[in-house]
């Protein structure tokens, strides 16, 4: 059972274009709004892949680029998360993801000035002479099972979150996070382990 109905569409949604053919949903999969792939432009034959009774709200963005791709597994629900891919991005089981979190495995944009200049003109529409964009690094996301992220919480290209963990409302999370621990700041650091995990 899903509230999306044989044409991709969601029942009595606002916006009128069909979830992309190359998105996956397993069975239970509620999506409030087809807008939530508006920045969506994977070509992957499997850029997303969404497993069993995942929760996707209006507020959440799939900024899945080009060559991207993202999976969720099974009962996790997305409240207003951005999604950033532009090679992995890994969401486990039972994770709760909170408003305006943002999961990125890039940092879209160059750290060297002279790069960056390039690139603010390679992303300006009307410019006659717009260069190629500069190589961007990227380095896949694994958000582990179990794990709670906070809002307005930011997950870093590189990092691993390990299962049962929780990142606290309003972290910056720059290096990989343990199993069963609770992390919170900016940089996120430790703030204990959870001896209780499942």
């Amino acid at each position: 059972m899903t509230n999306v109905t044989s044409d991709r569409r969601v029942e009595g949604d606002w916006w009128t274009a069909p979830i992309p053919p190359n998105v996956h949903f397993g069975d239970g999969f509620y999506c409030e709004s087809t807008q939530i792939f508006r920045h969506f432009k994977g070509r992957n034959p499997r850029a997303l892949v969404i497993q069993n009774h995942v929760s996707c709200y209006a507020g959440c963005s799939f900024a899945i680029g080009v060559n991207g791709t993202c999976s969720i597994g099974d009962f996790t629900l997305m409240n207003g998360a951005l999604i950033m891919a532009e090679e992995r991005v890994e969401i486990g089981s039972h994770c709760l993801i909170s408003w305006q979190v943002g999961i990125a495995d890039s940092d879209f944009h160059p750290l060297d000035s002279t790069q960056r200049r390039i690139d603010a003109e390679a992303l300006a529409p009307f410019f006659e002479k717009r260069p190629p964009r500069p190589n961007i690094a990227t380095a896949p996301v694994r958000i582990g099972d179990n794990v709670w992220i906070g809002m307005n919480a930011t997950i870093l290209k590189g990092v691993t979150v390990g299962e049962n963990s929780v990142v606290a409302a309003g972290s910056v999370v720059t290096k990989s996070v343990p199993p069963n621990s609770v992390v919170g700041g900016n940089p996120a650091v430790l703030i204990r382990t959870l001896n209780g995990a499942v």
